[in-house]
């Protein structure tokens, strides 16, 4: 006795649906080409133009014993940095890395009911600008620009809602988080997105709507710090930020080239915890 044949049209039907979701997801998944090489040379003119003093730039020991790393990005001109708690914390020594090797000093900030941490530090980069009342949407992209893995690198992702999301902290409590589905990343970047810890979320516009906090790889999803606690964080550090910090257009097509760009001009900022 032969085995039972499915109905033809069950089977142009699941045909139909695989093609369609191959087509939605080959269609949203968009990679950024590797960063550039550093130029020989250029960290020494970056360290001199830099906005801080010579005094405050400090060697930073670049062994994985003695350190780890994530993400910061400015949100004032006069030293003020938004990063993930978790990246410093428990940490003898915060430094924001402005040049190869080199940092600068930064105080810590960070309350225990969100992982937001705010730096400041004598002097900083351009800012940028937040969005903390603007209104997500289902299905809307956003760029994440950092350092994965210790590296210049990026991500994007798509909003699925919000999550309640644990931490990489043993005995974390859950926290309400932003969940995306990641749709791209950095060619040549492979596996883990750590280091992209702090990095900000920004909107098309490159405005920041959330921080980046850690991920789900098996799930593929990124979680993010909302508005609220970054109002939060902010406000237990006393920052009361004026004036418009200008945002650049950021899409598909050239999220890399953007975030190759915020990195340079210390926008955004690899964070070194000196453990």
């Amino acid at each position: 006795m032969g085995r039972p044949s499915l109905p033809d049209w069950l089977i142009y039907c699941g045909t139909v649906a695989a093609v369609a979701f191959a087509a939605v997801t080959w269609r949203q998944r968009a990679d950024a080409p590797p960063a550039p090489p550093p130029v020989p040379g250029a960290s020494d003119t970056l360290a001199a133009e830099a906005p801080f003093e010579p005094g405050e730039v400090k060697p930073v020991p670049d062994n994985p014993l003695f350190t780890r790393s994530g993400t910061a990005f400015s949100v004032s001109s006069a030293g003020v940095w938004l990063t993930a708690r978790h990246v410093v914390d428990d940490c003898r020594k915060v430094a924001v890395i402005v040049a190869d090797g080199r940092g600068v000093v930064a105080e810590v900030t960070a309350g225990p009911e969100a992982d937001v941490a705010v730096l400041k530090t004598e002097g900083g980069g351009p800012p940028l600008p937040l969005a903390l009342r603007a209104q997500l949407y289902d299905g809307q992209r956003v760029f994440h620009p950092g350092y994965p893995q210790g590296e210049p690198g990026e991500a994007t992702s798509i909003y699925l809602g919000r999550d309640q999301w644990r931490g990489p902290e043993r005995g974390a409590r859950p926290q309400p988080v932003l969940a995306w589905a990641e749709s791209g990343r950095t060619d040549g970047v492979e596996g883990s997105l750590a280091g992209l810890s702090g990095a900000p979320v920004l909107d098309r516009a490159g405005q920041v709507v959330g921080v980046t906090l850690g991920e789900s790889p098996r799930r593929g999803r990124l979680y993010a710090a909302p508005a609220e606690a970054i109002r939060s964080a902010l406000a237990r550090a006393k920052v009361d930020l004026t004036g418009l910090a200008q945002g650049q257009p950021v899409n598909v097509d050239n999220y890399g080239r953007v975030a190759d760009g915020l990195r340079r001009d210390l926008r955004v900022a690899e964070v070194a915890c000196l453990t």
